[in-house]
């Protein structure tokens, strides 16, 4: 298994929801965090609660949807002197609900692809090379398992074109220690999934971060987190390495 203590992971979206229980859990585990939010303040709860875990931390800001800033982030973390370990791309924006779905605007696809693809593409490329040089490293891209619903057409799209991309980047790094997967929290009850949803955010955990931790050198695959739940690291870990590759 994967030892994250005295690494680095950013997480985006860490303020609230998944991403905040993700953060905590990792730091649970040793890991130092950088804890990404649109703005820094966003991150004070969890920072004073990652605190207590006794790793080091700090927090970043950028509109995903501004690809600008983005890149200014990712140069603040190389400023700081961070070498990024691990990458959780949690963070995600779900557009409106369209029940008139042939008006969805082009406003909504370029928006969600902005956020759910672009952005954490350009986090993974940035720091992709000092993983490789390091010869190890973890990014975890969340991903959505909506499907055959055209109301949330640009949603779904940017989440299918990130899992592709996700896995044809990850054919390059099969069989190293650089390793990248996909998660599917599910639907759950955070200000993305909304009240409706049918399971609590706390559900998705360890599932989400699973990939992190996993360590047999195959890269692509899909963790769904809600076939984790319940389950320790150990027996999640011995549970995600059964998934079959796809290379």
């Amino acid at each position: 298994m994967f030892n994250v203590e005295g690494k680095w992971a950013l997480v985006t979206g860490a303020s609230r929801g998944i991403g905040y229980l993700a953060a905590l859990y990792l730091a649970d585990k040793g890991c130092n965090i950088i804890a990404h939010a649109r703005k820094k303040e966003n991150c004070e709860k969890v920072i004073e609660e990652i605190k207590k875990h006794g790793v080091k931390v700090y927090a970043v800001e950028a509109e995903l949807s501004d690809v600008d800033e983005v890149n200014k982030m990712c140069k603040e973390i190389d400023n700081y002197g961070t070498k990024v370990d691990i990458i959780l791309n949690n963070a995600g924006y779900q557009i409106a609900y369209h029940r008139d779905y042939l008006g969805t605007p082009a406003y909504d696809f370029d928006v969600s692809f902005r956020v759910n693809t672009t952005a954490p593409m350009m986090i993974a490329y940035h720091f992709l090379p000092g993983m490789k040089e390091r010869g190890y490293g973890r990014i975890v891209n969340t991903t959505s398992g909506i499907d055959l619903e055209p109301e949330q057409a640009a949603y779904s799209a940017s989440k299918a074109a990130l899992s592709k991309i996700t896995r044809d980047l990850g054919r390059d790094f099969e069989g190293t220690d650089v390793m990248i997967s996909l998660t599917d929290p599910g639907w759950c009850r955070t200000d993305l999934g909304g009240k409706n949803a049918p399971n609590e955010p706390e559900s998705a955990i360890p599932g989400v971060v699973v990939g992190v931790f996993i360590d047999d050198k195959k890269s692509g695959r899909l963790f769904a987190a809600q076939d984790y739940t319940g389950l320790s690291l150990e027996e999640a870990v011995k549970k995600a390495q059964k998934v079959k590759g796809v290379y």
